[in-house]
C-alpha cells in the first residue's frame, strides 16, 4: 500500500505492507489523515515502547476512513462504516491508505461532515474537552484564557468552554482576529501587538498550545486556585513541577468523540480545515514546505469516499 514512513526524523513516500487487525482491533481504510509537522520530532516516531530505535514508522494517529476488517473482540462497528478516531502513539499510524486502531479509539463519522472535515477532529477536539474537562475541570462562569485560538486545538477550546457557559479570551495574530472573535471567544488579544499580561487578569483556567516563554508568562495571570493546562511539546520534558502538573497528552475515548460527533451533527461544534493536500505532497508537508492558512487543521486527501464540502475550509 502507499504511504509515508520516517527515517531519522525526514518522512518519506514509501510502500509498506498492508496491516492485519489483532484482537479488538479494526483494519480501516483511510480517507483522510490530519497532519501534524511536529510529529517527526515526537519520542513514539523514532522510539519503541521497550526504547529501542524506531525506523519506518507511518505518522498521522487521526483519521477518517472506512472499516475494512473487524478482528476478535472488536466491538460493535461493523465492515462499510464511516467511522472517525485515532490510534496509539507507538502504532504505525494513518498516512497510508490503510491502518490499524483499538475499537474503542474510533466512533461512527459525523453524518454531517466529509472525511476531510472529520479527519481534522480527533486529536483536537478530545485534546480540547479533556484539557478543559478532565483536568481543568472546568465551570461555568469561569474564565478562560486559550492560547493560540486560531490553532487546530484551540478553536475547539474556545467552542467547547462557551459551550460549558465559560469566559473566554484568546490571543491570536491580528488576521485572526476577527476568526477566533466568531468562534465565541469574548476578547480577542493581538499577542504581536499587546502583552496578554495586560489584557487578562484573575484567570480561572489558562489553555496553553503554545508552551515556551508564553507559557512561563502566564503563571502570572491565574487567579489563587487557578489551573493551567499545557499540551505544548516544549513542556514535556519540563523539570519544573508546575509544568509537570499542567502537561498532559491526549487518550483516546470513544464516549468523548460519539459526544463530539454529536454536537458537530447538530452545529452546535464547528471543525476548520486549514489546508487540503494529497499523499503525495504529505513529505513536503512534514518539512514545512506546504502553504498554510494557520486556521485549523492541515489534512491529507488518501482515499476519495465523498463529495467534499469546501465551506468550511477558507471560514
Amino acid at each position: 500500500m502507499k504511504a509515508v514512513t520516517v527515517d531519522h526524523g525526514t518522512a518519506a513516500s514509501a510502500v509498506a505492507p498492508q496491516p492485519r487487525p489483532g484482537r479488538g482491533e479494526l483494519l480501516i481504510q483511510v480517507c483522510a489523515a490530519g497532519l501534524m509537522t511536529t510529529e517527526l520530532s515526537w519520542y513514539p516516531t523514532s522510539h519503541r515502547k521497550t526504547g529501542e530505535l524506531r525506523f519506518g514508522a507511518v505518522p498521522s494517529h487521526e483519521f477518517s476512513g472506512v472499516v475494512s476488517a473487524v478482528g476478535e473482540d472488536a466491538g460493535t462497528l461493523g465492515v462499510g462504516q464511516a467511522v472517525f478516531g485515532m490510534n496509539d502513539w507507538y502504532s504505525d499510524g494513518a498516512m497510508a491508505e490503510y491502518c490499524i486502531a483499538p475499537f474503542y479509539a474510533l466512533a461512527p463519522k459525523p453524518a454531517r461532515l466529509s472525511h476531510i472535515e472529520a479527519a481534522s477532529v480527533p486529536i483536537s477536539a478530545l485534546t480540547a474537552w479533556q484539557g478543559l474537562f478532565d483536568h481543568a475541570r472546568l465551570q461555568p462562569g469561569e474564565r478562560v484564557l486559550v492560547h493560540g485560538g486560531a490553532g487546530s486545538v484551540g478553536v475547539f477550546a474556545i467552542q467547547l468552554a462557551r459551550l460549558h457557559g465559560a469566559h473566554v479570551i484568546a490571543t491570536a495574530s491580528a488576521r485572526n482576529l476577527d476568526f477566533v472573535s466568531n468562534l465565541g471567544a469574548e476578547q480577542v488579544i493581538d499577542y504581536h501587538a499587546s502583552r496578554f499580561e495586560d489584557c487578562a487578569q484573575q484567570m480561572d483556567v489558562v489553555f496553553d498550545t503554545v508552551g515556551g516563554e508564553t507559557l512561563e508568562r502566564s503563571w502570572s495571570v491565574l487567579k489563587p486556585g487557578g489551573r493551567m493546562v499545557t499540551v505544548a511539546s516544549t513542556a514535556e520534558g519540563s523539570t519544573d513541577p508546575r509544568v509537570q502538573k499542567a502537561f498532559f497528552i491526549v487518550e483516546p475515548s470513544q464516549k468523548q468523540l460519539v459526544e463530539v460527533a454529536g454536537l458537530l451533527d447538530s452545529g452546535q461544534l464547528r471543525t476548520f480545515v486549514d489546508t487540503v493536500i494529497p499523499l503525495s505532497e504529505a513529505p513536503a508537508a512534514y518539512a514545512g514546505l506546504v502553504h498554510r492558512q494557520g486556521r485549523g487543521k492541515l489534512v491529507v486527501s488518501i482515499v476519495n469516499q465523498d463529495s467534499e464540502r469546501k465551506e468550511n475550509y477558507d471560514s
